[in-house]
């Protein structure tokens, strides 16, 4: 059984690193024993992934889960709206270092036709939000970090990032060798993305506090499992200061401008 603790006492078991709170003594000693959960290190070149935060899992103010996923079913409630903040505070420093700033958002059919396996496990799956008046698309990125002219928007039908998308050949256009990743859920489509990643040899930082999950058991243990084998899980506090060591001019971003006509150079 897992030693999970009260709902009351769950911040202060969060001081723990990457869901330790959330293991039995057992399991603990098991990682431990057999050599799992050993840092391998940032890499030189990293790209950050901000995995599906938008209005879909956030909902469109913050309030508890159960309030919110009234309205948006796949919220993940207050949460959430602090992971936005954590992972504002990242959004800038990569900015500052020009840093790559990758996002990956859903895509979906206003009919639903494409939801494919999606729709065979969920009894809500081809509900819109139930909000009165509403001019934003569920997966439009939440406006206090929005995608900048310079960044990359993947949208994707299913939960990797990489899943019949350009992600991994921007990765190998823009030179990068590791990735910080960010987003939700921890467990769904944050795990996705980090496995494949793994599975493409890059070194992958997840950072704690930029991911969120409606589950606080599937979050926890998620995120220790990642740790354990295909991840660094690292604090935020960790992170704005490796940013900020690298050194510049390390990528050649796209300009954030328009392409010029021919014929029309500037005299």
């Amino acid at each position: 059984m897992l030693h999970a603790e009260p709902q009351g006492e769950v911040s202060l078991a969060r001081a723990q690193p990457a869901g330790e709170w959330f293991l039995t003594e057992r399991d603990k000693q098991v990682f431990e024993a057999a050599g799992y959960g050993t840092r391998q290190g940032f890499g030189k070149r990293p790209a950050l992934l901000v995995i599906d935060v938008n209005s879909n899992f956030r909902g469109d103010k913050r309030e508890p889960i159960l309030e919110s996923i009234k309205c948006w079913r796949n919220s993940c409630g207050e949460e959430a709206w602090d992971g936005v903040e954590a992972i504002a505070r990242l959004v800038e420093a990569c900015r500052a270092k020009g840093l790559p700033i990758l996002y990956t958002t859903g895509d979906k059919r206003a009919d639903n036709g494409d939801a494919g396996s999606w729709a065979w496990k969920n009894r809500r799956n081809g509900e819109a939000p139930r909000v009165p008046v509403s001019n934003r698309d569920g997966n439009d990125v939440v406006d206090e970090i929005a995608p900048g002219p310079r960044d990359v928007v993947i949208r994707k039908l299913k939960p990797s990032g990489f899943e019949g998308t350009p992600l991994a050949s921007f990765l190998t256009l823009l030179g990068a060798d590791s990735v910080l990743v960010t987003g939700t859920t921890t467990s769904g489509c944050v795990r996705a993305t980090v496995l494949d990643a793994f599975s493409l040899n890059h070194r992958i930082f997840v950072v704690e506090e930029g991911c969120f999950d409606r589950s606080q058991a599937s979050h926890a243990i998620n995120l220790r499992d990642m740790h354990a084998k295909y991840a660094d899980v690292v604090p935020l506090e960790e992170t704005p200061g490796f940013i900020e060591g690298l050194p510049e001019g390390l990528f050649e971003l796209p300009s954030g401008t328009g392409m010029q006509a021919p014929g029309l150079a500037a005299e």
